[in-house]
């Protein structure tokens, strides 16, 4: 099958992680892991919220800000552009509840310029949540993923490779937007394993430079990453979905190693995701942010730790 052999990742009919990275569990170990004895879940936790009804938001014209929506979804505001990461604002997955509604809600968000989907897993890819965006937006996704989207009506989507980029263009500069190597794998059902890529973004203004992960194990590719684009800002990457280890680390970071991708990366700050939102792992829920503290030792200023619904606002503004 020659169906996408000008990308290095498409071998075999499949697209694949590079040579030596650790490959992905499948579906025996899934049964072993869900058939397993296993922790109680959390009835209790409750994540940390402030309220956000979009207004600040949807007045920004020109200052970066990076406000987290739950779990994968996270809107960054560059140049007067608002794109948007991994869009989930249904209230469940499959049985899966929220454990708290989106940060902002979809109809209180500003217009939405592009959004970014780094694979087309259900808690990073959601098809009510993109066809309620509507057919205006522009989609940057991973390729062999834009057939997915013109499917449901929404035309203005742009595959990507690793490395490949796409700029769109704002008032204040070029937002240019790259996919970039991540160590996981795609899928939605029974008969699409791999067959379409998946990544992380940098996402780059002339003033912020910002690094999205999507899901990844490690050592993926940070330490390449981070010597191409220098000077990164806002590194935001997931804590959370890591236990049992014997499972999760070929496809999710813990706390740990995503403290030394954010060394390998070069970054300025590290924006924590991906936890706390949806129960799909073994950790208890309250564990990701502590152990993310304790990892980072004496370097715990750089940790921008957003509450759901939370903004940062950088000082970057022209």
């Amino acid at each position: 099958m020659t169906r996408y052999s000008h990308s290095k990742q498409w071998q075999k009919g499949r697209f694949q992680n590079p040579e030596g990275w650790p490959g992905r569990t499948g579906l025996r170990e899934l049964l072993r892991w869900q058939l397993g004895s296993r922790p109680p879940r959390d009835h209790q936790f409750v994540p940390k919220t402030v309220p956000n009804d979009g207004q600040k938001l949807r007045e920004n014209a020109n200052t970066p800000s990076v406000t987290w929506i739950g779990h994968a979804t996270l809107l960054i505001q560059l140049e007067g552009l608002s794109i948007l990461t991994d869009p989930m604002f249904a209230p469940r997955m499959f049985t899966i509840k929220r454990l708290a509604p989106p940060g902002v809600a979809l109809t209180n968000l500003p217009p939405i310029d592009a959004v970014v989907v780094s694979h087309n897993h259900r808690d990073h890819l959601d098809e009510w949540s993109v066809k309620a965006l509507g057919p205006q937006v522009q989609y940057v996704v991973p390729i062999g993923l834009g057939a997915w989207f013109q499917k449901r009506g929404l035309p203005l989507v742009h595959e990507l490779d690793w490395w490949q980029d796409y700029t769109l263009q704002a008032r204040g500069g070029a937002v240019r937007i790259t996919l970039v190597p991540a160590q996981h794998w795609s899928g939605r059902g029974l008969r699409d394993h791999n067959q379409s890529l998946w990544g992380g973004f940098v996402i780059e203004s002339p003033t912020t430079r910002c690094y999205f992960s999507g899901d990844t194990g490690y050592p993926a590719a940070f330490a390449e990453i981070g010597k191409r684009f220098p000077d990164i800002h806002y590194a935001l990457l997931p804590i959370g979905a890591y236990a049992p280890r014997w499972f999760m680390s070929p496809q999710h970071i813990d706390p740990e190693q995503a403290v030394i991708a954010f060394g390998e990366l070069g970054a300025q700050n590290f924006i924590p995701m991906h936890f706390g939102t949806f129960q799909l792992s073994d950790e208890p829920l309250d564990e990701p942010p502590q152990l993310l503290r304790q990892a980072m030792g004496s370097q715990t200023e750089k940790i921008i730790e957003l509450a759901i619904g939370e903004t940062h606002w950088s000082q970057r503004s022209r």
